[in-house]
């Protein structure tokens, strides 16, 4: 089995393995469909899948009761879901929700850890994965705290467009206002002072990103903070 079809989307992860490892990893996925809003694995329950994604997105998000669900880190063609099963952690800490339609590879839980455990430059390859989620959330975290909605809202879209692989994508002001924890007023603002610098334009549920290189003058420093620990441990 191939990850896809010719010359089509790739995991990154997988794409980077020796050819025998890739192989032996690919065999033992099958293709799913990811669904928009579908939960793939909940905070404290074990996972039973480990997913890569080759299109679409997966967002882990903290669930506090009274409050909308707020989004930690964001899983594209560049990650996977599971990944702590190269510490030996078995539960997730966040919920995995799928946040942008696609296509994932899906592996059993239990079959990821044998080829861990068979296949050195996976598991090598998985623990700087490790690293760099885990700078994602913690960054996530300075974010929300101490960067304006503006700013945050830039760094959010920019991470999207990395992963939907399009100009365009549906996002409403709602669902951004609670990825981001903020009212959605507050969203709405922001969003229009984006548009305003002709940086994107929003139509009925719609984003399209007008001037990348502008929405990156936009957003806070945590972006290329991101995209800079990737380069750095994973091409």
């Amino acid at each position: 089995m191939s990850a896809s079809a010719p010359n089509g989307p790739v995991n990154c992860l997988v794409d980077r393995l020796p050819q025998r490892e890739r192989d032996s990893v690919l065999a033992h996925c099958e293709p799913v469909d990811l669904e928009l809003g579908a939960i793939l694995c909940d905070a404290g329950e074990p996972f039973r899948h480990v997913y890569f994604p080759l299109t679409g997105f997966i967002s882990l998000v903290v669930v506090v009761d009274g409050h909308p669900p707020l989004e930690m880190g964001l899983i594209g063609d560049e990650g996977m879901l599971g990944a702590t099963l190269a510490l030996g952690v078995g539960a997730s800490a966040q919920r995995g929700v799928v946040q942008g339609t696609g296509t994932a590879l899906r592996m059993p839980a239990a079959q990821f850890r044998r080829d861990l455990s068979n296949h050195p430059r996976l598991a090598r390859t998985l623990n700087r994965y490790v690293y760099v989620l885990v700078a994602q959330l913690s960054q996530n975290a300075a974010c929300n705290r101490f960067h304006p909605v503006e700013a945050r809202l830039a760094r959010w879209l920019l991470m999207t467009h990395d992963r939907a692989h399009a100009d365009e994508f549906r996002l409403t002001h709602q669902f951004l206002a609670d990825m981001l924890g903020v009212r959605r007023g507050a969203v709405t603002i922001a969003s229009g002072a984006l548009q305003e610098r002709r940086l994107t334009r929003y139509s009925h549920g719609r984003i399209n990103i007008v001037s990348r290189k502008g929405l990156e003058a936009a957003a806070c420093e945590c972006y290329a903070s991101g995209r800079d620990d990737y380069a750095r441990l994973l091409t």
